[in-house]
């Protein structure tokens, strides 16, 4: 049964992830892989507020590996991150690349803790 979720999740986060990475990056006349950067980033957010809920007892082990396991792990991609970073390295665009890695973990972790504190606010 638990990988039925898994499976379901994931069924919803794949297509999400591509569907917004497609739409944000085609908003943006840059190299600058702002479509990953945007689903990581929603990634975080989600699997931070799903953390706080659990924490709290707000969030039951399906729910975890429903939206945690299987949409959040369909839907961030740190394959992507890796490979548009090292494209942009070969690439010569050195500045995007750090940008690209600074960012991602400063506000990957900065989402995370949003996403906890907020939802440990709203359970606790």
């Amino acid at each position: 049964m638990n990988w039925l979720l898994v499976i379901g999740g994931a069924c919803l986060g794949a297509p999400l992830r591509y569907l917004t990475d497609r739409i944000v990056q085609a908003r943006h006349d840059s190299v600058f892989p702002w479509g990953t950067l945007t689903v990581n980033l929603a990634g975080c957010l989600i699997l931070g507020l799903l953390t706080g809920a659990a924490i709290t007892g707000a969030a039951s082990p399906p729910a975890q590996l429903l939206v945690g396991t299987g949409l959040c792990g369909a839907l961030t991609t740190y394959s992507t991150f890796s490979y548009e970073t090292l494209r942009l390295l070969q690439t010569g665009a050195r500045f995007y690349a750090a940008t690209n890695v600074i960012a991602s973990v400063i506000t990957g972790l900065g989402a995370t803790y949003t996403g906890a504190a907020l939802a440990q606010a709203l359970w606790s």
